[in-house]
């Protein structure tokens, strides 16, 4: 069952008196956000061409962006650095431990000899990791695949938490269920630290899964909801560079606490600060108009405004117009089917839904596949998530000059050739790592573009469900993810193999799909097949 979702933002937000609760999307970046869904005003007009692109009375007035926005966002985008640490962090609580059998008298090594087949008692290389899970709970052997099995549980809760805290921002506003979220990824993650065997260990982060999913959907929103239609797009790109930041601090953790429960707990601790967010943020403004508090509403837009120095004198009037003209309103429906039912809309559907597994697989895939080739663990993570700091950044200029088709092409060629070149250039150390970083780069410039390319593709009535439809496929593909980086212990050439080929697969697919920069937005079933 597909989750209702509020969708991305490069779209146009017009405005008018006879329809309303169309739905207009916001995008992001970042590839574990899940969408809600929002209700606004839409002028409907059946001329496209005298379709005009206005500012809905809300940006009016409070503005698009402002100092008020601006405070709201930096306080928001310190979110996504836990979202970073938690999501990543298997790279360092389950690094490459070399081991042996206390009975043997061989030497440390990588590789589950013939003769460990029945040893339970195992001795690890500690130089440089005193005690990660791997050597807690004997993680070798034939055990090895419950390490990639956590991680797999833990993006499931993700995907759960994206699900429920998704409703429940719906239904009980955004702020409420971010602040809960954030204080049960706080209890969970500080728990986790203290597990005394693998069930509890990975229950425990499923838990925190699902908290770091609902602070990550609760937030997005929240932010897309105050900033206008002009600055979304760059707003919502923008988004990813705090989880990037996150991401390469965690070398830093790892580095200096070489013990996986103190790793742990440093990394959960920095929650305690989002608990302050119950008098910081406000509520978002849309979601009260919708659910039919007006006056609360208005308070806020006065805030914003005087904070950004516009005037106040209409805007308790506007907020009764809004919701008087929502209440009665008539919504138009259809199911998630309905993308499959036209040969047109059904090819772009499967192919804009591979290109989202592509960057869920390659994306988390490759990430922790670097943290296992040779050379120093800590300099490769940085490393390679420092690479995708310009990648996001770069992602806003590509689809703005070449287009959303091209730009996503490219960038998967670049992936999918840079992990297939793995495979044939020699392992000097730095090659690997280099060529890692590449086709890490080349998925940074491809999720930003996926959000974006999604929620214009699909029309109105099915947005909704198109968008969520292709987030739950990504999050199928990050959680085979694990399991893929892991073989390279077995076939050191299948990782690599499949994180080329599968990205070219998804390039090709997207021959299939229109290029949707700058055109108007479909609406109706029949204008997203044409």
């Amino acid at each position: 069952m597909i989750h209702n979702i509020y969708v991305g933002s490069v779209c146009q937000e017009r405005l008018g008196s006879s329809r309303i609760d169309k739905e207009t999307y916001n995008q992001s970046a970042d590839p574990s956000v899940s969408y809600h869904r929002v209700k606004v005003l839409d002028r409907d007009n059946k001329d496209a061409e005298s379709q005009k692109i206005t500012e809905d009375p809300i940006t009016k007035a409070i503005g698009a962006i402002g100092k008020w926005q601006i405070w709201i966002c930096f306080v928001i985008f310190l979110v996504k650095f836990p979202v970073a640490w938690h999501q990543m962090s298997i790279i360092f609580l389950a690094p490459p431990m070399n081991f042996t059998c206390a009975s043997s008298d061989n030497d440390f090594g990588s590789v589950c000899l013939a003769e460990y087949k029945n040893c339970t008692d195992f001795q690890y290389d500690r130089s440089v990791f005193h005690e990660t899970i791997i050597s807690q709970w004997n993680l070798v052997c034939n055990r090895e695949w419950l390490k990639s099995l956590t991680q797999t549980i833990f993006m499931l809760g993700i995907l759960v938490g994206n699900m429920v805290f998704g409703h429940l921002s719906d239904r009980f506003g955004r702020r409420m269920p971010f602040v809960a979220a954030v204080c049960l990824q706080l209890v969970t993650g500080v728990t986790t630290a203290f597990s005394v065997d693998w069930y509890m260990f990975t229950i425990l982060r499923f838990l925190l899964a699902v908290a770091t999913g609902g602070t990550m959907v609760s937030s997005f929103v929240l932010i897309m909801e105050i900033i206008g239609a002009k600055y979304r797009e760059t707003v919502g790109i923008l988004y990813q560079i705090p989880f990037n930041l996150g991401h390469l601090t965690l070398p830093l953790f790892g580095y200096f606490l070489r013990d996986w429960n103190t790793f742990q707990l440093a990394i959960s601790l920095p929650s305690v600060l989002f608990l302050s967010y119950y008098f910081l943020l406000p509520e978002s403004p849309r979601w009260l108009i919708t659910a039919g508090k007006a006056k609360e509403a208005a308070v806020i837009m006065e805030t914003a405004a005087k904070r950004n120095g516009l005037p106040t004198d209409e805007i308790a009037t506007t907020t009764q117009k809004i919701a008087a003209g929502l209440s009665n309103a008539d919504e138009e429906h259809a199911s998630f089917l309905a993308l499959f039912r036209t040969p047109k809309l059904r090819a772009r559907t499967i192919a804009i839904c591979f290109n989202w597994f592509v960057c869920g697989l390659c994306f988390f895939g490759v990430s922790q596949y670097i943290g296992h080739v040779s050379g120093d663990i800590f300099s490769n993570v940085a490393v390679s998530a420092a690479i995708q700091v310009p990648g996001t950044l770069i992602s806003i200029y590509a689809n703005r000059v070449l287009g959303r088709k091209v730009t996503l092409i490219s960038a998967n060629c670049v992936t999918g050739l840079s992990c297939l070149l793995i495979m044939v250039v020699p392992d000097t150390g730095a090659s690997h790592l280099s060529l890692g970083c590449i086709g890490l780069w080349g998925m940074s410039i491809s999720f930003a573009t996926v959000y974006l390319y999604a929620g214009e593709l699909f029309p109105t009535v099915v947005r909704n469900s198109g968008v969520g439809l292709a987030s739950t496929v990504a999050r199928i593909g990050s959680m085979v993810a694990p399991f893929v980086a892991t073989l390279r212990l077995t076939y050191f050439w299948l990782p690599p193999l499949a994180f080329g080929i599968v990205p070219l697969i998804g390039a090709g697919l997207c021959l299939v799909l229109p290029d949707t920069r700058g055109k108007k937005l479909p609406d109706t079933l029949d204008e997203g097949e044409a």
